[in-house]
């Protein structure tokens, strides 16, 4: 296990209410802005996380699957398609954000690229299992959605997949199946990198 100091979590927050942006980091759209609406509680992963993120990956994600099923700005889901994923499937609930995500898509011309508005727990209830080499969850911190989460998303993984979780703590007791590759913290985030079995 390796714990690692990075950036604070407030990078890549609104300051003061207003508008900004989060840049990719690697890919054939290294550079790119994403926009980031001012709404409660979005909070895009933070450069530095989301580097060592896909540093523990390895860097080149041709031919993977996809599966981003807290979206918000998009930035984790984009940086996979970035990198060579060959489907990104985003899940978003917030109306307002999906539209920005269908901007960002339609700009890229990211046509790996799924936007789904949906609410993600039964999105993933509903899915075929084994549909995707890696999952991105970034839940609301406030939400308790960390557990029931990595549950829904465990069988939607195929044999040997990755499972990337954020939240304020790390999960305590991981189901069967699943092992913990990789953990950094965050100031107040707490990263995980899981494997299924």
């Amino acid at each position: 296990m390796t714990v690692r100091r990075a950036a604070a979590p407030h990078v890549g927050r609104p300051v003061g209410g207003g508008p900004h942006e989060v840049r990719l980091i690697g890919g054939q759209w290294k550079r790119s802005k994403l926009p980031v609406a001012d709404r409660p509680g979005l909070r895009p992963t933070p450069d530095r996380v989301r580097e060592t993120l896909f540093n523990w990956l390895g860097q080149d994600l041709t031919g993977w699957r996809v599966l981003d099923a807290f979206a918000g700005s998009g930035a984790l889901g984009f940086e996979a398609a970035s990198r060579g994923a060959a489907s990104v499937v985003l899940l978003e609930r917030d109306a307002a954000l999906v539209r920005g995500l269908l901007d960002v898509k339609a700009r890229l011309k990211a046509d790996m690229v799924q936007v789904v508005p949906a609410e993600a727990l039964a999105w993933m209830t509903r899915q075929a299992p084994a549909a995707f080499e890696l999952i991105l969850l970034d839940p609301p911190f406030d939400a308790g959605l960390a557990g029931p989460a990595v549950q829904a998303a465990q069988p939607l993984l195929v044999p040997g997949g990755w499972l990337y979780l954020e939240a304020p703590e790390p999960l305590a007791a991981l189901p069967a199946g699943l092992r913990e590759h990789r953990r950094l913290r965050a100031g107040a985030v707490s990263a995980q990198l899981l494997q299924v079995d």
